[in-house]
């Protein structure tokens, strides 16, 4: 009915997240969030069924005022608690708008922090098939863009450079890992080392180190196809296992999910191979796309039914099993 968000800008002059001026900002902004949700649903408090609140995983210290926040509502309202696993809210964004896939569906759960294929069987039953086994594709956009010199977060811009460079220009290396898993670090290790060296390898050889000054002319005067060439591979690297996960599992509605499903290369390519492969493919809008209420609403909505309630013992943590 409603899904606000305040986002904290506060970050950009630090390059990355403050996880104290995290949760400060969140102490600051929850009340007066939950208050203009509520007045655009058109709705009081209590009226509300039910309370659904992020448990796991994610910074503590954020985790900490929201699990509090909706805990003090439960109990005020005498209202159900209900904990949602942040990743599992992902996926399920994916049933908030219509067409809705069936079941059961694939689902690539791209973000900052994680990289996952998920098969969901139901709103309540699914498990891990992939992951990555070190960094996630979030991560490997922003820390390329970091390397290119570009203000934080640096994965849209990437994606902006993308749309105006040639993707084949520059070849990065696909990491081999057996199974359904990822790999990043590699790639970043390559990336690294090709714009140290100003284009001349992707290793590291002392021959090849280049001046700051050619480093920084290089990057300047080749930044399109180098941030077309990074994002193509980081593609084809997602892209490549799943195809594999729905070969394997034979399954055909695919979703995609997370805070890079918001990158335009890798939706377009994401429909692109789904029709040519025969999927039916399936992307949630743009605003359930990052950390969003609406996803962990559509998931605690699912619990509800399904009466999968939680006590005020329940506690937040940083890191949480499927």
């Amino acid at each position: 009915m409603s899904n606000f968000i305040a986002n904290q800008t506060v970050h950009e002059q630090y390059g990355g997240v403050v996880p104290e001026l995290a949760s400060r900002a969140h102490m600051q902004h929850i009340v007066p969030v939950v208050d203009a949700a509520l007045k655009k649903a058109g709705i009081s408090l209590s009226e509300v069924d039910a309370i659904g609140f992020t448990q796991a995983p994610g910074l503590i210290g954020s985790l900490l005022v929201g699990g509090q926040f909706a805990k003090s509502l439960s109990l005020a309202l005498n209202k159900p608690l209900i904990p949602v696993h942040h990743m599992q809210a992902h996926v399920l964004a994916n049933l908030i708008d219509d067409p809705k896939p069936d079941f059961p569906f694939l689902c690539l759960t791209v973000s900052g922090g994680h990289t996952q294929i998920v098969l969901c069987e139901s709103p309540t039953s699914m498990k891990v098939i992939g992951e990555t086994i070190d960094d996630a594709a979030g991560e490997a956009f922003d820390k390329s863009a970091k390397l290119l010199g570009l203000p934080y977060p640096g994965g849209p811009l990437i994606d902006k450079y993308a749309k105006d460079g040639n993707p084949d220009r520059f070849k990065f290396p696909e990491p081999k890992i057996e199974g359904l898993n990822f790999s990043f670090s590699g790639l970043k290790t390559s990336i690294l080392y090709f714009l140290q060296n100003a284009g001349k390898s992707n290793l590291y050889k002392e021959e090849f180190t280049a001046t700051e000054e050619e480093r920084t002319t290089f990057i300047r005067e080749n930044l399109a196809d180098i941030c077309a060439s990074i994002q193509q591979r980081i593609i084809s690297i997602l892209l490549n296992k799943l195809k594999k996960a729905a070969l394997e599992t034979g399954i055909t509605h695919i979703c995609l999910a997370g805070g890079v499903s918001a990158n335009s290369g890798l939706r377009s390519t994401f429909e692109k191979t789904g029709a040519e492969l025969g999927w039916k493919t399936f992307i949630p809008a743009f605003q359930y796309c990052t950390d969003n209420a609406g996803m962990i609403a559509i998931t605690a909505y699912y619990k509800f039914l399904a009466g999968q309630t939680a006590d005020l013992g329940v506690s937040s943590s940083a890191r949480a099993e499927w």
